[in-house]
């Protein structure tokens, strides 16, 4: 299916071929389209659906960005390379570039942004619009299998037939949520073009496995706050996450959970011996509990606990430390108090995988970022070739920072090609 776009372009000589038209591939062609009118700008993208990531994203709703963008708030390169693109288009120029689309932004109490449609539908139509407005030809589905240098100029190929094009951006995505079409085909044509990958290609922000058993799969549906924490071998911590937790059939989801593992993933191919560990209570230290605990007197375990957590979880937490839910506080002996605290604050999690690409909102790794200059977005592979997105070797946490980058990287790639 092809966009019924303007016809004025030589679709055999267009200038600029923009591989993907997600989020960065469409902010690529629509600064390279105002930026210079008389380019002829081409965006191919093998999905049947335009935009479905932006479809999806934020339960359909598009988390546009976030209040406070930083480069602490993602993973992959370092955070001063990363902060280098996100200074060239911050947060305040996201609010506004929306804004002159038509699309106005609200703030929740989490700092995420979302149109106040609440629709992804009207952030993708606008883009789609401006797309239009700058003279920009979308080809959908036209899955790009090669590209191939000529001299000074790209030979793009597929199954429906090839085109030349002096400037290519690939903007083809990671690996996550492969029906979308980032299946990672972006990798393979970047290193056929001389780029590296990055070692490991992970998912990311995607849900964890329990064994079938654990006492966690049985409370599916409950959802509370809670304190994720990664620890190495030696018990030292690594990286924490305080957020929404959902308990499920299959194990852990929710922001903590979709945070934190990357992380894990990451860290358990280092050292099998990492852990993760849940904290139910957050906002109580060990000692308050271990305290509260000693002077419960004749209340009982599990009207202490329920006063503060669900009862199916206060029930669950006592058979796992081995301990009658009906047991007053005051028979409680020094070791049972403690195994207790440690069960409530410091649970380890017996993690058996995660979900996969197939799920995962996001993609750990992808094109180092050593090989592209961040001023511009431009290869210092093959000249001429730009890389925006999350083809590149950053991922963030959830809350619209990935968006965010591939507004700015989408912005630096089309001003400067």
């Amino acid at each position: 299916m092809d966009t019924s776009f303007p016809t004025s372009h030589h679709l055999n000589k267009p200038n600029i071929v923009i591989i993907g038209a997600g989020a960065a591939g469409l902010m690529a062609a629509i600064w390279a389209g105002r930026t210079n009118p008389n380019r002829n700008i081409i965006i191919l993208d093998g999905a049947r659906t335009i935009g479905a990531k932006i479809l999806v994203s934020g339960g359909g709703r598009c988390n546009v960005t976030h209040s406070k963008v930083d480069a602490r708030d993602y993973a992959g390169g370092t955070r001063n390379a990363i902060q280098k693109v996100l200074r060239r288009f911050e947060v305040t120029q996201t609010i506004s570039f929306f804004r002159q689309l038509g699309v106005e932004l609200k703030q929740e109490e989490t700092g995420k942004l979302f149109p106040v449609s609440d629709s992804a539908k009207t952030v993708l139509n606008a883009l789609l619009a401006a797309a239009n407005k700058a003279n920009v030809i979308i080809k959908y589905p036209r899955r790009v299998e090669s590209i191939t240098c000529l001299d000074d100029k790209f030979q793009i190929s597929g199954e429906w037939g090839e085109i030349i094009a002096e400037r290519v951006v690939l903007a083809t995505g990671g690996q996550s949520l492969p029906k979308s079409g980032s299946d990672g085909q972006g990798y393979q044509l970047a290193k056929s073009l001389g780029h590296n990958i990055t070692p490991r290609i992970l998912p990311a922000l995607v849900p964890l496995l329990l064994p079938p058993n654990h006492f966690i799969c049985n409370l599916s549906g409950l959802t509370l706050p809670t304190t994720l924490e990664l620890r190495g071998s030696k018990g030292e911590k690594l990286i924490a996450f305080t957020n929404s937790t959902l308990c499920t059939h299959f194990g852990l989801s929710g922001p903590s959970v979709l945070d934190i593992s990357r992380y894990y993933l990451n860290a358990k191919l280092d050292d099998a011996r990492t852990i993760l560990t849940i904290n139910w209570l957050p906002d109580k230290s060990r000692e308050d509990i271990e305290k509260e605990l000693q002077n419960l007197n004749r209340l009982t375990l599990l009207r202490y606990l329920h006063d503060q957590l669900p009862e199916r979880l206060a029930r669950a937490l006592c058979q796992t430390a081995e301990l009658e839910p009906d047991l007053p506080g005051y028979r409680l002996t020094r070791e049972q108090r403690k195994l207790l605290v440690n069960t409530i604050t410091a649970l380890p999690l017996p993690i058996s995988g995660d979900r996969g690409f197939s799920v995962a909102e996001v993609t750990a790794g992808g094109i180092p970022l050593t090989e592209i200059n961040l001023n511009t977005m431009a290869s210092r592979i093959c000249t001429g070739l730009y890389l925006c997105g999350e083809i590149c070797d950053v991922d963030g946490r959830i809350g619209g920072f990935n968006f965010q980058w591939a507004w700015a990287s989408g912005y630096l790639a089309g001003i400067s090609i």
